[in-house]
């Protein structure tokens, strides 16, 4: 009788919700109300599953001992059953059905994205972390801070691990409790994804798309994760970090961090009439190489090839023009691992560690690269640019040119051939923002329905698809990418699709017209 209770006790223990949370091997609850409703949805397929597993296997080991040969019984000889099977089959579709109706109040939640106070994107670049405040002009990077003697194999990995391992971040991501917060999700190289498990959010950030989040977190705290995704070599060093301030901090931190941009502007500036001295840019180059380029390039330059070449007597790196190696570091390589840090570093860090792989290692080319030379490749009005940059750009124009296909300015076309190509044109160009709807994703993608620039004058929305937006950095000029006719086509689309039927037919002319080209 006790072994029987202390079994029915065990039993019981297992079952219970207290012990399954309290196990390390369970899933979290989380911090918000929708981590908290997945959670349920867990345990709650958790208790289905094992309630169906012992009375199955209960059964079936119930059947076997009390009806084996040993004990003299006889087989059953009957066939099989109209109504058994019926009802082995009605059962599992109600259980499906139960568990369907509260999974999909959960989905549609954490899809609804309206009525946010808060909207970041989240730009996934290998291997860290871009985070854009709309409506506040703030922007920066968050990288992995754990010093790499910790995990790189090829200093030893030796060094006692630090408390956050792997999951610890220079510039955390920094929202306010009791807002809702959304995330616009993407990614300017590879497929990322941006996961924390507490707020149970998980979200794939994939290059030329826009995928969305929410969160409303009602503890403060720092709350962690990381790229769900594998991205590449260095997949398991871009965690995620978010730290979630009271109201009045965060207020705080946003008038802290527009203070720090300012400073920060100030002294780019200051740093474009300054000139250092070899060993100067030497000492800051070579902690800057370590920071952002010793994980590819390897901290002797000889790098990994052919993924990530040596820049130990590189051509870049010695004979070549020191422009074009400044274009690289601030542009990166399209098609390639190299990514460009003109909007992660300063010009100063930039001039550093050309300098700094340009003598280093053997290389000795002598040349001190200065902020302004960086200020002037990347488009400064720093007198310095030289002749080798405006022609590289005239080449890349013309090649541009080139390729787009030969079309005549002065043809006309009808209302039905410019919806035609202009749908198309839509589909491929501008649907992943704007939503084959033209309903958007506002406030980072407006909506094209009944909107002031498709109600508005035909010459500025030419003007807007020619050239971009300077107030909207994500809308991005097409003339390099489109001819005259398709971005005519495609703004006749825009005017008339949806029912916005405001009946305008633009030609190339017009676009021609707008362009000044």
């Amino acid at each position: 009788m006790k072994r029987r209770n202390l079994g029915w006790l065990l039993l019981g223990t297992l079952l219970s919700s207290s012990a399954w949370a309290d196990s390390k091997l369970n899933l979290t609850k989380g911090v918000t109300a929708v981590s908290q409703e997945v959670y349920d949805l867990h345990m709650l397929a958790m208790y289905i599953c094992t309630a169906i597993g012992i009375i199955v296997f209960g059964a079936m080991f119930w059947s076997m001992f009390f009806h084996r040969k040993s004990k003299g019984v006889k087989p059953a000889t009957f066939h099989e059953s109209t109504k058994i099977e019926i009802l082995w089959t009605a059962i599992p579709i109600v259980i499906l059905v139960a568990m369907a109706i509260p999974a999909t109040t959960t989905l549609i939640k954490m899809e609804d994205n309206t009525n946010s106070d808060i909207t970041v994107q989240v730009t996934g670049s290998q291997w860290k972390w871009h985070y854009k405040y709309f409506d506040q002009d703030i922007e920066f990077f968050s990288v992995l801070t754990t010093p790499k003697e910790q995990y790189d194999e090829r200093l030893g990995a030796n060094a006692e691990k630090s408390e956050n391992y792997l999951l610890e971040v220079d510039n955390p991501l920094v929202i306010p409790v009791n807002k809702k917060v959304r995330f616009l999700i993407t990614s300017d190289d590879v497929i990322h994804s941006w996961w924390v498990p507490a707020f149970a959010v998980k979200q794939d950030a994939n290059p030329g798309f826009i995928n969305e989040a929410w969160t409303i977190v009602d503890t403060p705290g720092i709350y962690r994760g990381q790229c769900a995704e594998l991205c590449g070599k260095d997949h398991g060093y871009m965690p995620v970090v978010v730290e979630v301030k009271s109201e009045e901090d965060y207020a705080q931190w946003v008038e802290d961090q527009k203070a720090l941009i300012a400073q920060a502007k100030a002294a780019e500036e200051a740093s474009l009439n300054a000139s250092l001295s070899l060993d100067e840019l030497m000492n800051l180059g070579e902690s800057t190489y370590t920071a952002h380029c010793a994980a590819c390039h390897q901290p002797n330059g000889e790098g990994l090839p052919p993924a990530f070449p040596a820049l130990k007597g590189s051509a870049v790196a010695t004979t070549g023009d020191a422009n074009t190696h400044i274009d690289i570091v601030v542009n990166g390589i399209a098609g390639t691992g190299m990514q460009g840090y003109g909007r992660q570093l300063s010009a100063k860090e930039i001039a550093a560690v050309v300098t700094y792989e340009r003598n280093a290692w053997g290389n000795n080319t002598g040349d001190a690269v200065q902020a302004a030379d960086v200020a002037a490749v990347k488009g400064g009005d720093s007198s310095s640019a030289s002749d080798s940059v405006e022609s590289t750009s005239v080449a890349v124009t013309e090649a541009v040119k080139e390729a787009m296909p030969a079309e005549d300015l002065t043809k006309q076309y009808s209302m039905d051939e410019m919806m035609a190509m202009g749908e198309e044109v839509y589909m491929a160009s501008c649907s992943a923002c704007h939503q084959v709807t033209g309903a958007g994703m506002p406030p980072a993608f407006p909506s094209l329905i009944n909107s002031p620039y498709i109600t508005g004058d035909v010459t500025a929305h030419i003007e807007m698809v020619v050239k971009g937006s300077s107030k909207n950095p994500a809308m991005q000029g097409f003339l390099g990418t489109l001819t005259k006719t398709q971005i005519a086509a495609v703004v006749t689309y825009e005017r008339n699709a949806w029912g916005n039927s405001s009946g305008d037919l633009v030609q190339p002319a017009d676009v021609d017209a707008v362009s000044g080209q």
